[in-house]
């Protein structure tokens, strides 16, 4: 099976210049998860046979969002994070709004495992939402996978918003404790590995230059100054069945490229 995952900042222009059709032409993925469709669901048509669409719209017009295409009907589709985590962590009192108003996070249930594709609120340049970030998102988001993965195994993957290590960004020196490559930020992803989540794409490739993001500035993309700051996480009892891992930089039509892992499932 053949996981993708894309933050594709607006499906329409993709749509429109043809480079989504031919991507899935190309890569035929069994499961995609998107993030930042920026669309309604009236505004999208994808159009591809064999082919089960599941949409999960900001309110905001032309704002955030989550998608997920998969060649498999799920057993269930859950939208947002539960009102009970929204609750006890206050995510409701946002200033910049409730996240489950940004359609930021999407879960597909099948028979043994469950799907989320997640599109991470980010700290803003001035890191007014940093504290939201650290104390509020990043805690609830966990423990809505811990919950998922005391039924059944989790795969979660989007744009998580953070640099992890020195090694996920091109320059880390110049951006430590800027949006993306804060301690607060970092210390979320620690958690994750923590709770017994893996970071499929470090279980094949270590060091710098492999990159998912990069600034449309200073030909930024042609010379590699980016990010790895999207992310396919597996729940540790599905590591005997990962089988690759792969960033696809090559593919544009975004700031971000696609990611992907085959997992034996």
């Amino acid at each position: 099976m053949n996981i993708f995952s894309w933050n594709v900042n607006g499906i329409r222009a993709l749509q429109k210049k043809g480079t989504f059709q031919e991507f899935i032409d190309r890569h035929k993925p069994d499961i995609i998860c998107l993030q930042e469709i920026k669309a309604f669901k009236n505004q999208i048509n994808f159009n591809l046979d064999n082919y089960f669409e599941y949409i999960y719209p900001a309110q905001k017009p032309g704002y955030s969002g989550t998608a997920i295409l998969s060649t498999l009907k799920p057993l269930k589709e859950i939208y947002g994070l539960p009102e009970e985590i929204i609750k006890e962590y206050g995510l409701q009192n946002d200033p910049y709004g409730n996240p489950n108003d940004e359609g930021r996070v999407l879960a597909l249930e099948y028979q043994n495992f469950y799907v989320v594709s997640v599109y991470t609120p980010n700290a803003k340049d001035d890191l007014s939402r940093l504290p939201l970030r650290h104390n509020q998102w990043d805690p609830a988001f966990l423990k809505y996978m811990l919950n998922l993965k005391q039924k059944k195994e989790v795969i979660f993957c989007g744009d998580l918003n953070v640099a992890h290590t020195e090694d996920d960004l091109a320059n880390p020196k110049p951006n430590e404790g800027k949006k993306g490559f804060t301690k607060e930020e970092r210390e979320g992803i620690d958690k994750i590995i923590q709770n017994g989540f893996i970071d499929s794409f470090r279980e094949y490739h270590h060091g710098n230059g492999h990159y998912t993001w990069w600034s449309y500035f200073a030909r930024a993309r042609e010379r590699n100054i980016g990010w790895r700051i999207d992310y396919i996480f597996i729940s540790q009892k599905l590591r005997p069945k990962l089988d690759n891992a792969s960033i696809y930089p090559k593919i544009m039509g975004s700031d971000h490229c696609p990611i992907a892992i085959k997992l034996n499932i």
